[in-house]
């Protein structure tokens, strides 16, 4: 169920993402490539993490929640280069969008990049059960910023 809603929370942020193009290049044609391999990789550590937690003991767990958010960390960094070519790139945006907005949207895969990696490493050292619940934790915050960081950090 984690996976799945986190599929769809992919596809919510992919979604709002295209929305702010109006134009595309060769190169991110391949970064959105990147950004979509997301969707595909996930199933792998899904199935390792489901497998650990009905027949496997606690190293099991701690190994499959560690692979779990290293992948969710993974699927941060093509976002990154997603909004670093289109910040270095500003006419393949949409007239409605500032460059403001684009620099504020970075946080959001830093942040991802950076409590993933937490979440695998406390489910590793401290607990596979507070590890996945940091994961679920990242992905509601990318559930609920699907649309964006809220405006008001935009006008810095």
């Amino acid at each position: 169920m984690v996976s799945f809603v986190y599929i769809g929370v992919l596809w919510l942020n992919h979604h709002a993402l295209l929305r702010l193009i109006r134009g595309t290049t060769l190169a991110l044609s391949w970064i959105n490539l990147a950004v979509l391999f997301g969707a595909v990789i996930i199933p792998f550590p899904t199935a390792v993490l489901a497998s650990a937690f009905t027949h496997g003991d606690t190293d099991d767990q701690r190994a499959a929640v560690a692979l779990y958010a290293l992948a969710a960390a993974l699927m941060s960094a093509p976002w990154l280069v997603f909004f670093g070519y289109l910040h270095r790139h500003p006419a393949l945006l949409d007239r409605r969008v500032t460059p403001a907005y684009v620099r504020t949207q970075r946080l959001r895969p830093i942040t991802g990049l950076i409590l993933y990696g937490l979440s695998g490493l406390l489910g590793w050292f401290v607990s596979p059960v507070l590890g996945l619940i940091g994961v679920i934790v990242m992905i509601a915050y990318h559930a609920v910023t699907s649309e964006g960081l809220p405006r008001w950090l935009t006008r810095r």
